[in-house]
């Protein structure tokens, strides 16, 4: 595929990546999300969540991370030139299934209602922030006009 073809996109609304990375990717009519977090732009404060003294999780709200995390890829699809609506696959990191994997699936039935794409859902050990959830996502996108 033709370098020409790919396109690194940022958001001025969501936050900013925390290594080298674009907060997406277009190649051809596909948008690549790099992993996207609760984390406000121009902050390190993520909602819900409560640190001590040397950045240990004290405790945290699930609830206001997913909302967070979902209006943040929303950020990013809409900066990008596609929608909510073009979501065709969704993977899902959680920290804490046990405990969390309840609010965070009543929580994405109400925002995927009208779409559903593919999805996968993993807990893993620890996200390079204080978070407990990141989605990783793939949209479409209409291809660059050739002109």
């Amino acid at each position: 595929m033709a370098a020409d073809n790919k396109e690194l996109l940022n958001s001025s609304k969501a936050p900013e990546p925390v290594g080298l990375y674009p907060h997406a990717r277009r190649v051809g009519g596909l948008l690549f999300l790099s992993g996207v977090g609760p984390r406000e732009r121009g902050s390190k404060k993520i909602p819900g969540v409560e640190l001590d003294e040397d950045g240990n999780i004290l405790s945290y709200d699930i609830e206001k991370q997913c909302h967070s995390v979902f209006q943040n890829v929303r950020y990013i699809l809409e900066d990008a030139g596609t929608c909510w609506e073009n979501l065709v696959d969704v993977t899902v990191f959680l920290t804490n299934m046990k405990d969390d994997f309840e609010i965070y699936n009543k929580l994405y039935a109400q925002y995927f209602k009208d779409n559903q794409p593919c999805r996968t859902t993993v807990e893993i050990n620890k996200l390079p922030t204080p978070i407990a959830i990141e989605l990783k996502c793939i949209a479409t996108i209409e291809p660059p006009s050739q002109s």
